[in-house]
Protein backbone atom coordinates (compact mmCIF):
# COMPACT_ATOMS: atom_id res chain seq x y z
CA UNK A 1 0.00 0.00 0.00
CA UNK A 2 1.62 3.54 -0.88
CA UNK A 3 1.54 5.99 1.76
CA UNK A 4 3.03 8.59 -0.22
CA UNK A 5 3.33 9.97 -3.74
CA UNK A 6 6.67 12.16 -5.26
CA UNK A 7 7.54 13.02 -8.26
CA UNK A 8 10.14 12.31 -10.62
CA UNK A 9 10.88 15.92 -12.31
CA UNK A 10 13.58 14.54 -14.83
CA UNK A 11 13.16 11.53 -17.06
CA UNK A 12 13.69 10.88 -20.31
CA UNK A 13 10.42 8.68 -20.87
CA UNK A 14 10.25 9.33 -24.64
CA UNK A 15 13.21 7.43 -25.26
CA UNK A 16 14.32 4.30 -27.51
CA UNK A 17 15.20 2.60 -24.37
CA UNK A 18 11.61 2.97 -22.98
CA UNK A 19 9.74 1.81 -26.69
CA UNK A 20 8.94 -2.35 -25.80
CA UNK A 21 8.09 -1.73 -22.52
CA UNK A 22 6.50 1.79 -21.21
CA UNK A 23 3.28 0.56 -20.22
CA UNK A 24 4.82 -1.40 -17.24
CA UNK A 25 7.41 1.17 -16.41
CA UNK A 26 4.82 3.63 -16.18
CA UNK A 27 2.68 1.09 -14.17
CA UNK A 28 6.02 0.38 -12.06
CA UNK A 29 6.28 4.15 -11.05
CA UNK A 30 2.80 4.36 -10.25
CA UNK A 31 2.72 1.47 -8.52
CA UNK A 32 6.24 2.93 -6.12
CA UNK A 33 4.35 6.24 -5.64
CA UNK A 34 5.49 7.91 -8.34
CA UNK A 35 1.89 10.76 -9.14
CA UNK A 36 4.04 12.91 -11.82
CA UNK A 37 6.77 12.96 -14.43
CA UNK A 38 8.85 15.76 -15.96
CA UNK A 39 9.57 14.91 -19.36
CA UNK A 40 12.71 16.74 -20.75
CA UNK A 41 13.11 17.58 -24.80
CA UNK A 42 16.81 17.84 -25.76
CA UNK A 43 16.66 18.64 -29.51
CA UNK A 44 13.76 18.97 -32.16
CA UNK A 45 13.21 15.68 -32.77
CA UNK A 46 13.30 14.47 -28.87
CA UNK A 47 10.52 17.76 -28.19
CA UNK A 48 8.20 15.97 -30.62
CA UNK A 49 8.49 12.95 -29.40
CA UNK A 50 8.00 14.20 -25.44
CA UNK A 51 4.76 16.13 -26.73
CA UNK A 52 3.55 12.53 -28.29
CA UNK A 53 4.45 10.85 -24.76
CA UNK A 54 2.77 13.50 -22.30
CA UNK A 55 -0.18 13.12 -25.21
CA UNK A 56 -0.56 9.62 -24.30
CA UNK A 57 -0.25 9.99 -20.26
CA UNK A 58 -2.08 13.54 -19.75
CA UNK A 59 -1.99 15.10 -16.43
CA UNK A 60 0.69 12.46 -15.40
CA UNK A 61 3.46 13.34 -18.05
CA UNK A 62 4.70 16.56 -18.16
CA UNK A 63 6.88 18.07 -21.30
CA UNK A 64 9.83 20.14 -21.02
CA UNK A 65 11.03 21.73 -24.68
CA UNK A 66 14.44 23.03 -24.78
CA UNK A 67 17.98 22.25 -26.76
CA UNK A 68 20.39 20.27 -24.61
CA UNK A 69 23.66 22.30 -25.09
CA UNK A 70 25.12 18.95 -26.32
CA UNK A 71 22.69 19.45 -29.32
CA UNK A 72 24.33 22.72 -29.84
CA UNK A 73 25.67 22.23 -33.58
CA UNK A 74 26.47 24.75 -36.79
CA UNK A 75 22.27 24.43 -37.43
CA UNK A 76 21.46 25.63 -33.89
CA UNK A 77 19.67 28.79 -34.58
CA UNK A 78 17.47 27.26 -36.91
CA UNK A 79 16.79 24.40 -34.53
CA UNK A 80 16.37 27.08 -31.48
CA UNK A 81 13.74 28.63 -33.82
CA UNK A 82 11.76 25.97 -34.40
CA UNK A 83 11.72 24.61 -30.98
CA UNK A 84 10.30 28.04 -29.59
CA UNK A 85 7.93 27.96 -32.33
CA UNK A 86 6.87 24.41 -30.68
CA UNK A 87 6.80 25.76 -27.69
CA UNK A 88 4.87 29.24 -28.55
CA UNK A 89 2.04 26.93 -29.99
CA UNK A 90 1.61 24.53 -26.84
CA UNK A 91 1.52 27.61 -24.28
CA UNK A 92 -1.40 29.16 -26.67
CA UNK A 93 -3.11 25.75 -26.46
CA UNK A 94 -6.02 25.17 -23.97
CA UNK A 95 -5.44 21.46 -24.07
CA UNK A 96 -2.08 21.01 -23.78
CA UNK A 97 0.63 23.29 -21.95
CA UNK A 98 4.52 23.06 -21.80
CA UNK A 99 5.80 23.02 -17.94
CA UNK A 100 9.02 24.26 -18.40
CA UNK A 101 11.72 25.08 -20.58
CA UNK A 102 14.18 22.34 -20.64
CA UNK A 103 16.22 20.52 -20.62
CA UNK A 104 18.87 23.52 -22.04
CA UNK A 105 22.19 24.57 -20.50
CA UNK A 106 25.90 24.42 -20.52
CA UNK A 107 28.49 21.47 -21.27
CA UNK A 108 31.95 21.91 -21.44
CA UNK A 109 33.30 18.41 -20.07
CA UNK A 110 34.03 16.94 -23.53
CA UNK A 111 34.81 19.95 -25.30
CA UNK A 112 34.46 23.38 -25.68
CA UNK A 113 34.39 22.79 -29.80
CA UNK A 114 30.93 25.11 -29.62
CA UNK A 115 31.53 27.09 -26.80
CA UNK A 116 30.13 30.41 -27.97
CA UNK A 117 26.77 28.50 -29.52
CA UNK A 118 26.16 27.01 -26.61
CA UNK A 119 26.79 30.63 -24.20
CA UNK A 120 24.33 31.75 -27.29
CA UNK A 121 21.84 29.22 -27.07
CA UNK A 122 21.99 29.53 -23.40
CA UNK A 123 20.82 32.69 -23.04
CA UNK A 124 18.14 32.86 -25.72
CA UNK A 125 16.25 30.20 -23.81
CA UNK A 126 17.06 31.91 -20.64
CA UNK A 127 15.44 34.68 -22.11
CA UNK A 128 12.23 32.68 -23.43
CA UNK A 129 11.40 31.80 -20.06
CA UNK A 130 11.12 35.44 -18.49
CA UNK A 131 9.05 36.29 -21.54
CA UNK A 132 6.88 33.07 -21.29
CA UNK A 133 7.25 32.80 -17.24
CA UNK A 134 8.00 29.39 -17.55
CA UNK A 135 10.40 27.64 -15.25
CA UNK A 136 13.99 26.04 -16.32
CA UNK A 137 15.20 23.10 -16.32
CA UNK A 138 19.21 23.62 -16.47
CA UNK A 139 22.22 20.78 -17.36
CA UNK A 140 25.97 22.32 -16.15
CA UNK A 141 28.68 20.27 -16.43
CA UNK A 142 32.04 21.77 -16.39
CA UNK A 143 30.76 25.86 -16.96
CA UNK A 144 28.81 26.72 -13.18
CA UNK A 145 30.90 30.06 -13.31
CA UNK A 146 29.65 30.91 -17.29
CA UNK A 147 26.54 29.40 -16.10
CA UNK A 148 25.83 31.96 -13.18
CA UNK A 149 27.17 35.12 -15.01
CA UNK A 150 24.26 34.37 -17.45
CA UNK A 151 21.48 33.84 -15.25
CA UNK A 152 22.83 36.80 -12.90
CA UNK A 153 21.56 38.91 -15.95
CA UNK A 154 18.58 38.03 -15.60
CA UNK A 155 17.66 36.90 -12.03
CA UNK A 156 14.56 39.29 -10.71
CA UNK A 157 12.66 38.36 -13.59
CA UNK A 158 13.24 34.62 -13.70
CA UNK A 159 10.41 32.32 -12.75
CA UNK A 160 12.63 29.90 -10.71
CA UNK A 161 13.67 26.48 -12.22
CA UNK A 162 16.27 23.47 -11.01
CA UNK A 163 19.59 22.96 -11.56
CA UNK A 164 19.19 19.51 -12.78
CA UNK A 165 21.75 16.33 -11.55
CA UNK A 166 23.34 18.67 -8.56
CA UNK A 167 26.77 16.60 -7.70
CA UNK A 168 28.40 19.82 -6.22
CA UNK A 169 30.04 20.87 -3.48
CA UNK A 170 29.29 23.42 -0.59
CA UNK A 171 30.60 26.54 -2.43
CA UNK A 172 28.83 25.33 -5.53
CA UNK A 173 25.68 24.50 -3.68
CA UNK A 174 25.54 28.13 -1.77
CA UNK A 175 26.34 29.44 -5.30
CA UNK A 176 23.30 28.22 -7.03
CA UNK A 177 20.93 28.82 -4.21
CA UNK A 178 21.59 32.90 -4.42
CA UNK A 179 19.02 32.11 -7.10
CA UNK A 180 15.92 32.12 -4.54
CA UNK A 181 13.31 30.75 -6.99
CA UNK A 182 15.95 27.61 -7.73
CA UNK A 183 16.18 24.65 -6.52
CA UNK A 184 18.31 21.39 -6.73
CA UNK A 185 17.58 18.28 -8.62
CA UNK A 186 18.88 15.33 -6.73
CA UNK A 187 19.22 11.50 -8.18
CA UNK A 188 20.81 8.73 -8.19
CA UNK A 189 24.50 9.73 -7.60
CA UNK A 190 23.27 10.44 -4.08
CA UNK A 191 23.30 7.04 -3.54
CA UNK A 192 26.68 5.99 -4.88
CA UNK A 193 29.57 4.85 -2.34
CA UNK A 194 31.90 7.40 -3.21
CA UNK A 195 29.53 10.43 -3.61
CA UNK A 196 29.88 13.18 -1.30
CA UNK A 197 26.93 14.95 -2.05
CA UNK A 198 25.43 13.63 1.37
CA UNK A 199 27.76 15.75 3.18
CA UNK A 200 26.94 18.64 0.73
CA UNK A 201 23.30 18.75 0.85
CA UNK A 202 23.38 17.92 4.82
CA UNK A 203 25.55 20.62 5.41
CA UNK A 204 24.27 23.55 2.42
CA UNK A 205 21.19 22.58 1.51
CA UNK A 206 17.67 22.98 3.12
CA UNK A 207 15.16 20.33 2.06
CA UNK A 208 13.06 23.09 0.75
CA UNK A 209 15.16 23.39 -1.86
CA UNK A 210 15.67 20.04 -3.36
CA UNK A 211 13.26 18.12 -6.04
CA UNK A 212 13.84 14.32 -6.73
CA UNK A 213 14.82 13.10 -10.14
CA UNK A 214 16.35 9.83 -11.67
CA UNK A 215 17.59 11.13 -15.29
CA UNK A 216 16.49 7.61 -16.67
CA UNK A 217 17.52 5.91 -18.30
CA UNK A 218 20.69 6.68 -16.94
CA UNK A 219 22.07 6.75 -13.11
CA UNK A 220 20.27 4.18 -11.45
CA UNK A 221 20.42 4.24 -7.84
CA UNK A 222 21.69 1.64 -5.37
CA UNK A 223 20.85 -1.02 -5.62
CA UNK A 224 19.72 -0.78 -8.98
CA UNK A 225 23.22 0.91 -10.65
CA UNK A 226 24.17 -1.20 -13.57
CA UNK A 227 20.48 -1.02 -14.90
CA UNK A 228 18.21 0.82 -17.30
CA UNK A 229 17.07 3.68 -14.88
CA UNK A 230 12.94 3.72 -14.58
CA UNK A 231 10.70 6.23 -12.64
CA UNK A 232 10.04 4.25 -9.83
CA UNK A 233 13.19 4.41 -8.84
CA UNK A 234 12.92 7.65 -7.47
CA UNK A 235 11.93 6.36 -4.63
CA UNK A 236 15.61 5.18 -3.47
CA UNK A 237 17.30 9.19 -3.95
CA UNK A 238 13.93 9.88 -1.48
CA UNK A 239 14.88 6.85 0.60
CA UNK A 240 18.09 8.37 1.07
CA UNK A 241 17.05 11.46 1.81
CA UNK A 242 15.13 11.15 4.35
CA UNK A 243 18.05 9.10 5.81
CA UNK A 244 20.51 12.10 5.35
CA UNK A 245 17.90 14.52 6.84
CA UNK A 246 16.94 12.49 9.96
CA UNK A 247 13.09 12.36 9.14
CA UNK A 248 10.37 9.84 7.59
CA UNK A 249 9.86 9.86 3.78
CA UNK A 250 6.84 11.04 3.92
CA UNK A 251 8.53 14.34 5.01
CA UNK A 252 10.37 13.81 2.60
CA UNK A 253 7.63 13.34 0.01
CA UNK A 254 5.65 16.41 1.16
CA UNK A 255 8.74 18.88 1.18
CA UNK A 256 9.81 17.88 -2.31
CA UNK A 257 5.95 17.85 -3.31
CA UNK A 258 5.59 21.70 -1.97
CA UNK A 259 8.69 22.27 -4.05
CA UNK A 260 7.51 20.93 -7.07
CA UNK A 261 4.47 22.88 -6.41
CA UNK A 262 6.27 26.17 -6.57
CA UNK A 263 8.62 25.46 -9.31
CA UNK A 264 6.30 23.89 -11.37
CA UNK A 265 2.90 24.79 -10.86
CA UNK A 266 1.29 23.10 -13.87
CA UNK A 267 2.58 19.33 -12.60
CA UNK A 268 1.27 19.51 -9.09
CA UNK A 269 -2.08 20.93 -9.80
CA UNK A 270 -3.30 18.36 -12.44
CA UNK A 271 -1.73 15.64 -10.62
Amino acid sequence: MITKSFVDTHCHLDGEEFAEDLEQVIARAKEAGVKAIGVPGIDLKSCETVIALCERYPDYCFPMLGLHPEEVRNDWKDVLFAIKHVIKFKVQSSKFKVSAIGEIGLDFYWSREFEEAQLQAFEEQVRWSVELQLPLMIHCRKAQNEMVNILKRYKDDLPGGVFHCFTGNTIEAQELLQFERFVLGIGGVLTFKKSKLSETLKEAVPLDRIVLETDAPYMAPVPMRGQRNEPAFVAYVLRKLAEIYGVDEETVAAKTNANVARIFPSIVNKS
